[in-house]
């Protein structure tokens, strides 16, 4: 069987996913060479950043697993693969702690002034200006999986008022959590919300969710925080909601377009914080993923039942609940 992987590894994890296939070529195809090599492959392990030619892999007939090396699915959820036998298995959940760090640091940073403290030390201002309080804050997160899951444990002990919302609701939920809504009765939420946090999927669903109409229903001067995907926010809505002072700070790991046009009236905007799609960069990320991969790959080829399976249709796995 020939496993194509294509995710930054090292000599160790080529030698620890060789130890979970034995007898198995194993080939590092890297950014550069995933879209040939995938027409040969049986497994695909990773995530391909650049044109992958998906209905020509299809039409080989020979690829059977996608293991992506992401949460998001979008680099090979694509029509073709969804219509096609292919199984594919995520990566959800498996970065949950640095995508928590990195709410945390966007939200922590918008609250206590730093879009405006920043300019400031590059003036050599030192001068006092108006700050918010996390500690009692009433937040909404959309979304309620790994990592929406991670950012309320992370968010519990500042006594914060947690509400969350999820295509399938929990039956139960841990008790820093007031409450988990069904996906559609969010809207009735949005009035009590200080700060919304994104953790859900991109799928055809969730495409364009957050816009000019969900946004007007937050308080005025609310927050908002993307760790999701991009296209989930409309984002000439939210430059909208900005410019008028519904929003008080918006907090961005993701954009609709990456990166981030040059041109983007976000860039000059107060009260926005930017970071370039790193909420899941970890120093131990290659480490974590190989064992999750190795994990699996040991798994498909015995027999056994995948880890993450992702219903194709939905764009993400079913929850075990």
């Amino acid at each position: 069987m020939r496993i194509v992987i294509c995710y930054p590894v090292e000599q160790k994890h080529l030698a620890q996913l060789a130890e979970a296939a034995p007898g198995h070529e194993i080939v590092d195809a890297g950014q550069q060479r995933i879209a040939e090599e995938l027409l040969d492959a049986d497994v695909f392990l990773g995530h391909a950043k650049v044109p992958v030619p998906w209905p020509e892999v299809v039409a080989q007939g020979r690829l059977r697993w996608i293991q992506s090396s992401a949460a998001g699915l979008d680099h090979c959820l694509v029509p073709s693969v969804i219509d096609s036998p292919i199984v594919v298995t995520s990566a959800s959940g498996l970065f949950a702690d640095p995508v928590a760090e990195q709410t945390m640091a966007l939200l922590t940073g918008l609250l206590r002034g730093l879009p405006r403290f920043f300019p400031a030390q590059q003036r050599r201002e030192f001068v006092r200006l108006p700050t918010r309080d996390l500690h009692g804050m009433t937040i909404g997160i959309v979304g309620f999986g790994g990592n929406g899951r991670r950012i309320a444990e992370v968010l519990a002990p500042f006594r914060t008022r947690i509400l969350a919302s999820d295509l399938f609701p929990p039956p139960t939920w841990p008790a820093h959590v007031e409450r988990v809504l069904p996906a559609h009765e969010l809207p009735e939420i949005l009035p009590i919300i200080e700060t919304l946090i994104l953790c859900l999927p991109l799928n055809r669903d969730t495409e364009g969710l957050i816009d000019r109409d969900l946004l007007a229903r937050l308080p005025r001067g609310a927050l908002l925080i993307n760790v999701a995907r991009g296209p989930v926010v409309v984002e000439s809505d939210l430059v909208e909601m900005l410019r008028c002072g519904q929003l008080g700070g918006v907090g961005l790991d993701v954009t609709e377009v990456e990166p981030l046009s040059p041109t983007s009236p976000l860039w000059d905007l107060p009260e926005v914080l930017i970071t370039p799609h790193v909420g899941a960069q970890s120093a131990r990320r290659a480490d974590v993923t190989t064992d999750f991969l190795a994990d699996n790959l040991r798994r498909f080829l015995s027999g056994q039942p995948l880890r993450n399976v992702v219903d194709k249709q939905l764009g993400f796995p079913r929850p075990e609940w």
